[in-house]
């Protein structure tokens, strides 16, 4: 299984002119070999590129995502890695998204398939990436 990142899936239902082309084709080699879903923050993220619930779950199916619940663990370990990012100065004083969803693949033991690596490597080290060579 992939987890795959909220700008992979936007790329796609927008038909983004510049990320298009590598996040389709980067979905689809990962499809080929394993099962693909979002979690709740992700499908957060892209509600609002679809005009209601029922569209955005049509979308996700025609992509072939399917849904998994974050585990009480990642959350727990999203609200530590938080901490540290505080600690470190970070100025959000929300948790980040990619902090879940980092927290999520690293619980999990799953790679991410994303265009946003900077505070996955950081944060989440132990993480898989399936990123563009740019």
């Amino acid at each position: 299984m992939t987890l795959i990142d909220s700008n992979v899936v936007i790329d796609i239902l927008a038909r983004d002119p510049t990320w298009f082309e590598w996040s389709f084709e980067a979905l689809n080699k990962q499809a080929a070999q394993r099962a693909l879903f979002v979690d709740e923050v992700v499908y957060s993220e892209i509600a609002v590129h679809s005009a209601n619930e029922i569209a955005l779950d049509q979308s996700l199916r025609d992509i072939d995502l399917q849904f998994q619940a974050i585990p009480k663990s990642a959350l727990f370990l999203a609200g530590k890695v938080f901490g540290r990012y505080r600690s470190a100065g970070g100025t959000r004083t929300s948790n980040l998204p990619d902090f879940f969803i980092g927290a999520h693949a690293q619980i999990v033991g799953l790679p991410i398939l994303t265009r946003d690596v900077r505070r996955y490597r950081t944060y989440f080290p132990d993480v898989a990436l399936i990123t563009p060579d740019v």
